[in-house]
This record gives C-alpha cells, sequence and structure tokens, in this order.
C-alpha cells in the first residue's frame, strides 16, 4: 500500500471511530465550584493567549490531521485553511514526510499556506526526522512553529510501522537548537507523563502538547488494517485531562497544550483550567467538516468561542490565564491515579 492511500485510510477510519466514540469520563470527572459572584460582564472575557513567542486570538487551535495523500487530503487542508483564517485558529497540518520524499505530494500542504497567508500555521513531522527535514518541512509552508509527533504505539500497531525509536531524544534536541522557529513535541493519543515532559524539558522543549487518550485513537485505526490485531493497545494510554495535569505540575517552564478528544466548551474550560495554556481539536472539526460541510465547521467554532465566554463569566475569570485560578475538585479514577502519582489534588479544590 502506497503512502497516500495510507493517509486516506487513516482518515476513513478516523471518522468512523470518531462517531462511535464515548466522551472520556475522565473529563466528568472534574467539576467547577460554583461561584454566585464572579463580577463581571461577558464583554469583559479576553480569549487571546500565547504559546511560546506565538500570540493568538483563540485558545483553540486546528490540530495536525493529514496532507500527502493527493486531492482528499488536499481538499481537507484547503478548507481547513479557509476555516481557520476566517474564525481566527492556528492550524497544523498533518506529517510532511510524505511530501518530503513524494515532492509531488506537496501541493497539498502548501495550500494551507496560500489560503491563509497571515496566519497561524504549524509545520509537522514525526520523531524520525533530521534538522535539515524540518527545516525543510517549515519551509514548505513558510510556518510559524513545528510540531514534533511522537507515536511509538501507532507506529508498532501499524503493519509497515517503525520498530527502532532509539535516538529520539537526540534528535529532538538538535532540531530545538537548529530551527529558528518554536518547536512543539505532541503525542498522538497516548498522551505523555511527567517523567517523559521532564526528559523533553531537559533537553531544551518548551512546548508540550500532550495528546491524550480519548480522542482519535490510532492503536484502533491500525489495528483495523492489520490481519491479526494488537488489541491490548487499544485501551493504552492515559487519559487526557490526567495528562495536563502530570505535564503542568512538573514544570513551570513548559507550556502545555491540551488536545486529545476535547468536543464541547465546558471540556475546553476543563482542559484550560487544569493546567493547558491552549487546547488543539482534530478529529471533532474533522467529521464536521466531511458530514455536515465548511460553513457547518466553521459555525461550530464561532459556537465554541461564544460558550467559552459563557462559561469563563461564570466562573469569574477575565483571561485564559485567570482560569489557572479558578477551583475544581478532582473525582473517581482521576482522583485516584492522581494520588498514586503524588499529585496533591487539594491544590486545585483550594486556589482562588
Amino acid at each position: 500500500m502506497s503512502r497516500s492511500e495510507r493517509k486516506w485510510d487513516h482518515i476513513r477510519y478516523a471518522l468512523e471511530l470518531t462517531t462511535s466514540e464515548k466522551p472520556s469520563s475522565a473529563f466528568n470527572e472534574i467539576k467547577f465550584i460554583h461561584q454566585s459572584l464572579p463580577e463581571m460582564s461577558v464583554s469583559d472575557v479576553q480569549l487571546d493567549c500565547s504559546i511560546g513567542e506565538l500570540k493568538l486570538s483563540s485558545p483553540i487551535f486546528i490540530n495536525a490531521m493529514t496532507g500527502g495523500g493527493g486531492e482528499k487530503t488536499y481538499r481537507i487542508n484547503k478548507e481547513m485553511a479557509i476555516a481557520a483564517k476566517e474564525t481566527g485558529l492556528a492550524m497544523a497540518v498533518g506529517s510532511q514526510m510524505a511530501a518530503l520524499k513524494d515532492r509531488s505530494q506537496i501541493y497539498t500542504f502548501e495550500i494551507v499556506r496560500k489560503e491563509n497567508p497571515s496566519g497561524v500555521v504549524i509545520a509537522n513531522l514525526g520523531s524520525e526526522a533530521t534538522a535539515d527535514q524540518a527545516k525543510a518541512a517549515i519551509e514548505m509552508i513558510e510556518a510559524n512553529a513545528l510540531q514534533i509527533h511522537l507515536n511509538v504505539i501507532q507506529e508498532l500497531t501499524m503493519p509497515e510501522g517503525d520498530r527502532d525509536f532509539t535516538g529520539t531524544l537526540n534528535r529532538i534536541e538538535t532540531i530545538v537548537k537548529e530551527v529558528g522557529v518554536p518547536v512543539i513535541v505532541k503525542e498522538t493519543g497516548f498522551g505523555m507523563s511527567k517523567e517523559t515532559v521532564q526528559l523533553l524539558a531537559s533537553v531544551g522543549v518548551s512546548i508540550i502538547d500532550v495528546g491524550g487518550f480519548g480522542g482519535t485513537n490510532f492503536a484502533e485505526i491500525e489495528n483495523k488494517r492489520r490481519e491479526k490485531t494488537l488489541s491490548f493497545f487499544n485501551d493504552w494510554g492515559i487519559p487526557t485531562p490526567i495528562s495536563i495535569i502530570e505535564a503542568a505540575t512538573c514544570s513551570e517552564n513548559v507550556t502545555i497544550i491540551g488536545s486529545g478528544g476535547f468536543r464541547d466548551a465546558k471540556d475546553i474550560v476543563k482542559g484550560l483550567a487544569i493546567g493547558a495554556n491552549l487546547i488543539g481539536i482534530a478529529g471533532y472539526f474533522l467529521r464536521i467538516l466531511l458530514e455536515e460541510g465548511a460553513e457547518s465547521l466553521k459555525a461550530e467554532i464561532d459556537n465554541l468561542h461564544q460558550e467559552i465566554i459563557m462559561i469563563m463569566t461564570a466562573l469569574g475569570a477575565k483571561k485564559i490565564t485567570d482560569l489557572h485560578k479558578v477551583p475544581l475538585i478532582m473525582l473517581g479514577e482521576t482522583y485516584h491515579w492522581l494520588v498514586q502519582r503524588g499529585i496533591d489534588t487539594k491544590f486545585f479544590s483550594r486556589r482562588k
């Protein structure tokens, strides 16, 4: 099977699984403490935020999805880029390795910058990439930042996937030192532990996308492509809210992006309140685009913005950073996980 055919397989199975997924229970185990006197107006809310050197107008962005799969992926990236431009969102592309290895696929990525010439666009490569490849990916789309994605479980489950992951940390360190844009290291659906975040921080990584369990499940996608499934990987990983907390509590010098299973405004605000500075959404936006069209996608993004403002008003939070101070309660398995990992949950319940 060609790389471009595999890209479309990923999209097709992702849509199928996103439709059948149940929301992560971990989000439901985080509860806001009601504030009867927020002392503010909805007009006071400011949605702009910063990620490293990047200034963004929204706390959500279109996370990496696709590219390198011919016309179908070209159209997805084109329409996503238009939506990003018209709603003020940043946008990451899918892995550009396909275009670095087959130049005929470059157009499926270049379209993002062409449609959104002044927006924030994020390049993407796997952790096998060299510094020179990273520079080429950035140049290809005139990127404002670069994602390096970690996908060990996907590769192990993929029939034709990689089996050797040695040297990853050294390659990331080299890329961080040599490229001229912020580098985001991103998991792809299995979450990051505090130990992983500490290792990445030790080599100069300052922006982490936890990519937690609960969103698009690439183990399930790859298992659909296998004759003999590795079903033990289907429920592997750290739930997104737990991964955000692990990452946010282990280093003050790392900016956290939350992604993996965000589907509504309440969960987005919860993700921001527990330590994320920005929330990435991929599968949910992709399903709306392909099933309902571009106008429905833009309407949903606008709706999310309005609902985030409502929730922030109820919490008395005028800025995204104010959400890091609102009190909340951890329940159930989330509480027990955090306690066993040595994380003091009372910090969240007693802050103000």
